[in-house]
């Protein structure tokens, strides 16, 4: 239930909400092409993927792309009241107040193959601070005006560029702007190598952990782990036939994080240590 809901308009659209909610409950968010920040000021929610549950806890946000037709909150514990406050990030307003020269943080990325449509973004100081601000013109709604606003949406961006999740945000925020529905093989063949694990893989897809896996055996008829542990090593004996890179940079350029664990995983597969390997295939 919906205990109190205040909002800030900039341009005929919402721009800003403060929402007050009782548990249990399930808040869904429209379909629409335009991005939501949504920052915890009390209580945890849980945000709902597939059949699986995300947690952010109080002073964590979430940042989500709202053509996910997953966009759902909720907490199902009765218990203390659930507050929180909502940006919203239209293109249209975005590219008005930036007379269309967008920043950096918005303009399309090249690289980074992803269909990553949310990222909860963890306790920072300065989102603190910054949700401190609005909190003062929500109480103090005579001092809020056009610029006012537009001044807020400016920083709030400046902002995500900062945090440690600034590539996520950079590739939601910027699908606001080019929007492209990669197909799974694209992102497994674009991260092959990459140094990622299977949360954040399927992530890239837009799917829980568990709606990837089942989607990557039907394609490939195997599991993630042993496919992309089987491409890693087949790159990498290929270096080591063509190249005269050292070793364990190889074993770095895979998406391996230690050549311990690279040489064994290679001379189980290979029946030779990569030097051998190296070896052998010189001397043919």
């Amino acid at each position: 239930m919906i205990l109190d809901h205040k909002q800030y308009d900039l341009f005929g659209k919402t721009l800003i909400r403060k929402i007050v909610l009782e548990p249990p409950f399930r808040f869904t968010f429209p379909l629409a092409d335009y991005a939501c920040f949504l920052y915890i000021l009390k209580g945890d929610i849980q945000y709902n993927l597939d059949e699986e549950k995300v947690a952010v806890p109080v002073k964590h946000s979430l940042l989500l792309h709202c053509l996910d037709v997953s966009t759902e909150i909720g907490n199902p514990a009765p218990g203390s009241h659930n507050e929180l406050v909502i940006v919203h990030f239209h293109p249209d307003i975005l590219k008005e107040i930036y007379n269309r020269e967008l920043p950096a943080l918005l303009q399309p990325t090249q690289r980074k193959v992803s269909n990553q449509s949310r990222d909860v973004i963890n306790n920072d100081f300065l989102i603190q601070k910054y949700m401190e601000g609005l909190l003062f013109y929500f109480e103090n709604p005579s001092l809020v005006n056009e610029d006012i606003l537009v001044l807020k949406l400016k920083e709030i961006v400046l902002l995500l560029s900062q945090t440690r999740n600034a590539e996520a945000v950079h590739v939601i925020l910027s699908q606001l702007f080019s929007p492209a529905a990669y197909s799974f093989k694209q992102i497994i063949e674009a991260n092959l190598f990459s140094h990622i694990t299977l949360d954040e893989l399927a992530q890239q897809t837009n799917m829980s952990l568990s709606s990837f896996k089942r989607e990557f055996a039907k394609l490939y008829n195997d599991t993630p782990a042993n496919y992309l542990k089987y491409k890693k090593l087949e790159r990498a004996a290929e270096l080591l036939r063509v190249s005269e890179e050292r070793i364990s940079d190889i074993a770095f350029s895979c998406g391996f994080h230690d050549l311990a664990n690279f040489s064994k995983s290679f001379a189980d597969t290979y029946k030779l240590s990569p030097t051998a390997y190296r070896l052998n295939g010189i001397a043919k």
